[in-house]
């Protein structure tokens, strides 16, 4: 396998999966997408909108979309220590939580991150960029109200669980989510500590193993 990301970004979920089920893959590193336009068409030859995380899998067919390749690596591996099975009692809030991560918050930051990419003059963006922030922290907020203790479906661990620890590094910033969200910082901290993840965390985010 083949993941191509760039070290805290969104490949990080992915990574940190394939860490977790110990699955043989190269990481390639993309570049900054954002800054560099040779980095986007190299990506683009692979994934035509040249976002991480993009996987290629072992009979060289192309995974991207990070609850696509989630829901997929749980059936390729056979495993349901991160993707609650079919009948199991978590698996609807498990389904639920994870769509509503990748349908409605991932893409603030694909919105956010780079404003002028959607809006034109330059005076609108600070403000387009304001109202998209703001939306996030209301979506997080919805998030922490619905995370359970110690994992965000309860006592069983799981992608979801992943997932928090990743987007807790990212915007509105560590001070934020200490403030506003304390459930999923305790997760995040506690998925930084499981068994076959911290190496991944050090690699993207530094933190001390």
């Amino acid at each position: 396998m083949t993941l191509y990301g760039k070290r805290g970004w969104g490949s990080a979920l992915i990574e940190a999966q394939l860490d977790w089920y110990g699955m043989d893959y190269e990481f390639r590193e993309t570049g900054n997408l954002f800054k560099s336009a040779e980095a986007r068409r190299t990506l683009a030859e692979v994934n035509p909108v040249a976002q991480v995380p993009t996987l290629t899998m072992p009979d060289g067919s192309i995974m991207t979309e990070s609850a696509a390749i989630t829901l997929h690596l749980a059936e390729f591996t056979g495993e349901d220590s991160l993707v609650p099975g079919p009948g199991s009692t978590e698996r609807q809030a498990f389904l639920r939580w994870l769509i509503f991560i990748v349908a409605n918050i991932y893409p603030t930051y694909t919105y956010g991150d780079d404003p002028s990419r959607f809006v034109s003059e330059a005076a609108a963006q600070d403000d387009f960029r304001r109202h998209v922030d703001d939306y996030r922290k209301r979506l997080y907020s919805v998030l922490e109200d619905q995370a359970d203790a110690p994992w965000f479906l309860g006592e069983r661990f799981s992608a979801l669980d992943i997932y928090a620890g990743v987007l807790t590094h990212w915007e509105p910033g560590r001070e934020w989510f200490e403030e506003h969200t304390p459930k999923l910082v305790a997760i995040a901290a506690a998925t930084k500590d499981a068994e076959g993840l911290q190496e991944v965390w050090q690699r993207n985010f530094k933190v001390k193993l």
